[in-house]
């Protein structure tokens, strides 16, 4: 006789999205080798934004202090971002492209755009609208 589970793992919407995450991961690390995703998306929030506070930044990166940090930390490193005191709080960190930075991004937007579009493939459009609509629901 089998046993009744109350939990099982494949309909945990957590479990779900981890592995759609994996694969998107996975696709992402193989068109563009350079950074990871998280290093990716603070490129592409500077690109956006301009030179932010390392705090904004993590904000509008959905990463929490400790890891912004290390995020910027190994980018500086990378050359792909300069820090800098902020001019009117000298206790706050500036975050800013450098030019290899802007040049990475420039030259791999168009690969990150294409990996979405892989990651997102097995969808109908309009699935994938609705997918879109409902995870910015979640968050």
């Amino acid at each position: 006789m089998t046993r009744q589970h109350p939990y099982i793992l494949d309909d945990q919407v957590g479990f779900l999205l981890r592995r759609a995450q994996q694969r998107h991961l996975s696709l992402f690390a193989t068109a563009i080798p350079q950074v990871t995703t998280t290093q990716w998306a603070v490129l592409a929030r500077l690109s956006q934004l301009g030179p932010l506070s390392q705090n904004h930044l993590g904000r509008e990166t959905a990463m929490d202090a400790a890891t912004i940090k290390g995020v910027v930390d190994r980018l500086a490193r990378m050359n792909l971002v300069a820090t800098a005191p902020d001019p009117e709080d000298r206790r706050r960190l500036t975050v800013s492209l450098t030019d290899a930075g802007r040049a990475l991004y420039e030259s791999t937007w168009k690969t990150a755009l294409s990996v979405s579009d892989t990651t997102l493939a097995p969808l109908t459009e309009a699935e994938r609208a609705t997918l879109m609509a409902l995870l910015l629901r979640l968050t």
